[in-house]
């Protein structure tokens, strides 16, 4: 089976969010299983050097906007799989990846792009694998070439869905200057009044498919599925939830480079070495009988962070510690180094993101906070049971297919959630957690519980090889 994932960022060449971890791992974990699998993605400039390996390509024509364009492709496996990234120094080289007016000019581009791309690499693929909205653009485009052009005519469509409330609207007006003339590409697009890239994978991909299988029925409700709920129930037949997997090679107390100490199921020792440079690395007090509770997050609404706001004064009145990683919305950003300020012994706070100080988190941390308004699938929380970390989630998507509630009397259980939207309920687990913490038995029992769950790449890839071939037939 030949698969081309195209993603409009990929670990390591481009993250901002869990997308990236997605595009970057599935095609080294379908390699690894015996698929014939690379990755399209855009290069931009924040793109390091080291990752382009050769100039794969340098004379691919495309047609764009009724000029033909001379675009260069690298090649690297730095991702573990080949992958090859389009270059447009124009539309990519920006101070960030999105946010720009014009975002969905810059994507049409390099999906009409990648499709060339993808023609002049050899025979056709049996899959082309979208993600997101970025990706709609080129479902509708094969969808009209496969009834043109011989080379397509047997490639089918998956289509991911990573994050629904993203859905990439513009102008119905725009939709000729990109390429899309005929009425079934305007019918594809077509949303209340505007264009939807979103909408428009969703309504011409064969298949679908989302990143836990609670998110997939979620984005079926009015709550979360944002004006499209009504397609999602329609093609529902079409629609499944693979949970993503967590790249072991990378997130792996046993041999995290990362980490001052290792450790494993069988030996916890190293966490304790982990948790004291934690502290040591935010000056905090070398007090290693507090819980420490932490969050790795983007600050905005959907992670939850009002409830950690709400919540953070009980974490410290509980007698714990509270260390935080993240960047977003100026106000909480302005709350977080407010609280430092206020209890510049109890709080570490790190504006920003740096994937070094998240794994040091992610070890040395004892309770890890995930209260998250809405959330397809999470990977910090797998990362966290993999940690030996405990993970304190509210019941949605991949939280609530991947964390199963503490159950003192079975001893079954890899950390704690709840279910209302509320501050006090979150208030009512870290008060579990901190209790179970002073039960050394309870509590080694609930790491082991988080650590001996195998959420690896290599059983998502078994199922999206399953939903491959359910796509053929």
């Amino acid at each position: 089976m030949r698969v081309a994932v195209i993603s409009a960022e990929a670990v390591p060449y481009s993250k901002t969010g869990g997308l990236g971890d997605v595009a970057g791992a599935l095609p080294k974990a379908l390699k690894q299983v015996g698929v014939d699998a690379f990755l399209i993605t855009p290069c931009y400039w924040q793109t390091k050097g080291e990752y382009l390996w050769h100039t794969a390509v340098d004379d691919l024509w495309v047609t764009w906007k009724g000029s033909a364009l001379r675009i260069k492709a690298f090649y690297s496996e730095a991702n573990g799989s080949p992958a090859f990234l389009l270059d447009h120094p124009a539309l990519f080289h920006r101070d960030s990846i999105y946010g720009y007016r014009e975002d969905h000019e810059r994507f049409a581009f390099f999906n009409h792009a990648a499709l060339e791309l993808v023609k002049r690499l050899g025979g056709a693929p049996d899959i082309v694998h979208l993600n997101d909205w970025h990706c709609g653009f080129a479902a509708v485009e094969l969808a009209s070439r496969r009834r043109s052009d011989p080379y397509w005519r047997n490639t089918r469509t998956v289509f991911s869905i990573h994050n629904m409330a993203y859905q990439g609207g513009f102008g119905m007006g725009d939709l000729s200057s990109l390429g899309f003339t005929s009425e079934f590409a305007r019918n594809a697009f077509s949303f209340n009044g505007y264009a939807s890239a979103m909408k428009a994978g969703l309504e011409v991909s064969d298949t679908l498919s989302t990143v836990s299988k609670r998110y997939s029925y979620e984005i079926q409700t009015s709550e979360n599925g944002y004006g499209l709920d009504w397609l999602t129930r329609r093609r529902a037949s079409r629609l499944i939830g693979i949970t993503n997997g967590v790249d072991y090679e990378v997130w792996d107390p046993e041999t995290d480079p990362e980490l001052p100490a290792h450790f494993s199921i069988d030996d916890l020792s190293g966490k304790t070495e982990c948790k004291r440079a934690l502290l040591e690395r935010f000056h905090l007090p070398i007090e290693l009988g507090r819980p420490i509770f932490a969050s790795v997050t983007r600050l905005t609404s959907q992670k939850g962070v009002e409830l950690i706001r709400q919540g953070a004064g009980d974490i410290l009145a509980a007698g714990g510690f509270f260390i935080a990683l993240g960047s977003g919305e100026k106000d909480s950003e302005n709350f977080l180094q407010a609280l430092r300020d206020h209890a510049p012994s109890r709080v570490g706070v790190y504006i920003g993101y740096n994937e070094s100080l998240a794994h040091l988190i992610e070890a040395g941390a004892d309770v890890f906070l995930m209260p998250s308004k809405f959330e397809p699938c999470g990977l910090n929380q797998m990362y966290s049971l993999r940690y030996g970390t405990v993970p304190i989630v509210r019941a949605v998507g991949g939280l609530d297919d991947t964390v199963e509630n503490w159950n003192i009397l079975t001893g079954r259980g890899n950390g704690f959630k709840f279910g209302p939207y509320q501050a006090d309920k979150l208030l009512e687990k870290i008060y579990e957690a901190r209790f179970a913490f002073e039960d050394k038995e309870s509590w080694s029992k609930i790491q082991r519980n988080g650590m001996a769950v195998d959420n690896s790449w290599e059983n998502a890839a078994r199922n999206y090889i399953e939903l491959y071939e359910w796509t053929l037939r």
